[in-house]
């Protein structure tokens, strides 16, 4: 296994990484290596090992025991990196496994050799115990409009040239979680393909340092304009928009090459094991509003308000309704070419429920802290020449000092730039709330319902 160490040392591999309009080493940029400490943690996590000294989540699952105990991997990894997810290992492994689902599907009905393809490089990543991020979601251009009919035809990742020795690939991906960190990145398509649209079906690998991928960081507004910033300082998560321009593939790092009928397949299943990994990071992050919510019930002095129990229990609801999701997916698994897929009605019910009540948690955070975590003075009055005086006026059901320490974590989560961003990824990251209901509509069991309300029919 990589050391901590090992691993950012690997990241300085002249990859083409953009932040604020210049090229960046990520390891030595004072905002971005925050993101690369974030990402390191995942080799000093205890937990994450096997008694072979492999990484447990390049496990692929096989039943409902190996779906739990991926719960609690990602659960307890979410927690070590202070309620923040660290995706590194989870979401590559999410699409290797969609990916083994797949490739025997299309080798089945094609006689192609995809299935050798994907173990063989799940064995590699598995050994070398390599970081994997994965570019799905294209860039789409005009909405109203599929692949084909954009006036730009690299709207969407497609095959421009094939060659003997594999293919060139011309496009982009929008918000890539951690590529400018990881040490791979696979490429899945982001919906069905039409039969005339099979040069956007390809799914393949390559290293982050690939000449022509050119990656463009999000601004790190978070901990940028937030001098008072304590979470964002320890552990964030970036974005690229990720640009393919002619990169290069070579065959044996492609595993989905035109087979259009499958893209949609491909597409769907990553979803399912994504969003069954979102539950189960989620649980750890609702602690983090959870716990600054009870913090600042006691500071203020309002722990025993009915309105704050309220407020409190509405968190724990929240909390709980995501982790006895997650739980109902990975015990009832649909499986699949020897693949255990969580259960997509369970776990596109906890996805949810998740979108729709997030907003909810920062309200309840919000009434419970107050709006002082709007107003109160920057983290220079804090430690300035007033200080002395601000901490007297502070003061709550603490000393100043106390209550503000709890208050500045209360405003990173409720009234911070961190908020609009955490905001918007509970709702659309791991795919849109459309995309999840689209799935549960199409995918649930009607038969008990109508038959129960037939028999009363025909009665």
């Amino acid at each position: 296994m990589r050391s901590k160490e090992e691993f950012v040392n690997g990241l300085r591999d002249k990859r083409k990484v953009f932040y604020r309009g210049k090229l960046i080493d990520p390891t030595e940029h004072p905002i971005i290596k925050v993101a690369v400490s974030h990402a390191s943690k995942l080799f000093e996590y205890p937990g994450r090992v096997d008694q072979e000294g492999k990484s447990k989540f390049f496990h692929v699952p096989r039943n409902s025991q190996d779906l739990m105990e991926r719960h609690g991997l990602i659960y307890g990894l979410t927690m070590y990196c202070n309620g923040i997810f660290n995706i590194s290992q989870a979401i590559g492994s999410d699409a290797l496994f969609a990916l083994l689902i797949t490739s025997r599907r299309v080798d089945r009905e094609r006689g192609t050799d995809y299935t050798k393809r994907v173990e063989n490089y799940l064995t590699h990543v598995r050994d070398k115990d390599l970081t994997i991020a994965t570019a799905q979601t294209d860039v789409k251009g005009d909405r109203s409009k599929r692949p084909k009919e954009q006036g730009d035809p690299d709207m969407y990742l497609r095959v421009k040239e094939v060659r003997s020795d594999g293919i060139v690939v011309r496009g982009a991906k929008a918000h890539t979680t951690q590529a400018a960190v990881s040490d791979e990145i696979i490429v899945i398509p982001t919906r069905a393909m039409r039969e005339e649209e099979k040069e956007y079906a390809v799914a393949f690998a390559v290293p982050a340092n690939t000449q022509g991928l050119r990656m463009y960081v999000r601004p790190i507004d978070e901990l940028e304009g937030n001098s008072s910033a304590v979470l964002s300082r320890q552990d964030y998560e970036l974005e690229t928009l990720t640009v393919f321009d002619d990169v290069f593939v070579p065959w044996d790092r492609v595993f989905l090459f035109q087979e259009s009928k499958f893209a949609g397949q491909l597409a769907t299943l990553f979803a399912t094991f994504h969003r069954f990994t979102a539950l189960s990071y989620r649980v750890a992050t609702a602690n983090l509003f959870l716990g600054a919510a009870r913090l600042a019930s006691f500071v203020n002095g309002i722990q025993n308000e009915k309105q704050v129990r309220d407020d409190i229990v509405d968190m724990i609801m929240y909390k709980e309704v995501m982790r006895a999701t997650a739980l109902s997916a990975a015990m009832s698994p649909v499986i699949e070419e020897g693949v255990a897929i969580p259960n997509p009605v369970f776990t596109n019910v906890g996805k949810l429920y998740s979108n729709a009540h997030f907003h909810d948690v920062v309200r309840d955070l919000i009434d419970v802290s107050g709006g002082i975590i709007a107003t109160m003075p920057s983290e220079e009055d804090l430690t300035g020449e007033g200080r002395e005086e601000i901490m007297k006026y502070l003061r709550g059901a603490v000393d100043g000092k106390e209550r503000t320490q709890v208050l500045k974590i209360a405003k990173e989560l409720g009234s911070s730039n961190f908020t609009g961003y955490i905001l918007t990824l509970m709702i659309h990251a791991e795919g849109s709330m459309e995309a999840s209901k689209i799935e549960l509509y199409r995918g649930y069991d009607f038969s008990d319902s109508e038959k129960l309300v037939k028999s009363l029919l025909n009665r």
